[in-house]
Formats: C-alpha cells, sequence, structure tokens
C-alpha cells in the first residue's frame, strides 16, 4: 500500500471536521471569554481602586490560575474539545501547557521532572515568539528609526 491509497482509506474513516460550525463556536466562546475578561477588569477596576493597566495584570493572573486548576483537574481538554480554539487565547493555552508539561513530569522529581520539561510544550512558542519579536523590532528600527 502506497501513501495515497493509505490517506485515502484514512480519510474515509475519518470523520470530517465541520469547519464552519467550528468557526462559530471559537468566535463565540472567544466572544464570552473577551467579555468575561473586560468584566473582571471592571471589577478589578472598581474593587481595588486600579488603573486599567494594573488592573489587566491581574485578569492575566486570574485567567492563568483558572486554566491551571482547570488542566489540573482534568476539565480544561473536555472544554477544549467543546468550545474548539475560542478557549485557546495565549494566555489560557500556553498556561494550559506549562501545567500539562508539570502534571505529566511530576513523578520524576521537581528537578529533572518538572523543571527539565515544563517548557517541553510552550518552548517552542517562546522561542518563535521571541526571535519573531527580535526580527520586527530591527525592521521597525530600520524604517522608522530609534
Amino acid at each position: 500500500m502506497n501513501k495515497k491509497e493509505y490517506q485515502k482509506l484514512i480519510d474515509n474513516v475519518c470523520p470530517k471536521p465541520n469547519k464552519i460550525k467550528n468557526g462559530i463556536v471559537a468566535f463565540l466562546v472567544g466572544g464570552l471569554m473577551g467579555l468575561g475578561s473586560e468584566f473582571l477588569l471592571e471589577l478589578y477596576k472598581i474593587i481595588f481602586n486600579l488603573p486599567r493597566k494594573e488592573a489587566g495584570v491581574l485578569v492575566i493572573i486570574t485567567l492563568i490560575i483558572i486554566s491551571s486548576i482547570l488542566t489540573a483537574l482534568g476539565v480544561f481538554d473536555v472544554l477544549v474539545s467543546k468550545a474548539k480554539a475560542g478557549l485557546i487565547i495565549p494566555i489560557t493555552g500556553f498556561a494550559h501547557s506549562m501545567t500539562s508539561a508539570a502534571i505529566d513530569y511530576k513523578n520524576e522529581g521537581l528537578v529533572l521532572g518538572i523543571g527539565a520539561n515544563i517548557f517541553k510544550l510552550a518552548g517552542s512558542v517562546l522561542l518563535y515568539g521571541i526571535v519573531s519579536v527580535y526580527i520586527f523590532g530591527l525592521i521597525r528600527l530600520m524604517f522608522m528609526g530609534g
């Protein structure tokens, strides 16, 4: 069996994703995440009498804590399977990947387990994010001046 025949067999067996439905669900869930984040932002501004920037930091911390707890409880993956990409906004997805790696390697110890593997999933995001920012920063510096 060659690659084309094998791929045809796989395509016949695997269910086809409904891209329009998935896009709508991701859009709605992402919108709800944004709405919830704005609600938290306004709540933190009122409760703690903070400016927008500092309240935004608390919102980010809250999203990280919630996604990490849901990951540890095994709920985050179930929610993502239903909500699609709407829940994997950068901060919750990043927290989920780090928490997942920490849980997977906790039995190997703090240093060789968690410490050595916590960035296993998130490492590529960090690498390419930092490299991209550096390159675009240089381009901006060259064309727009310092």
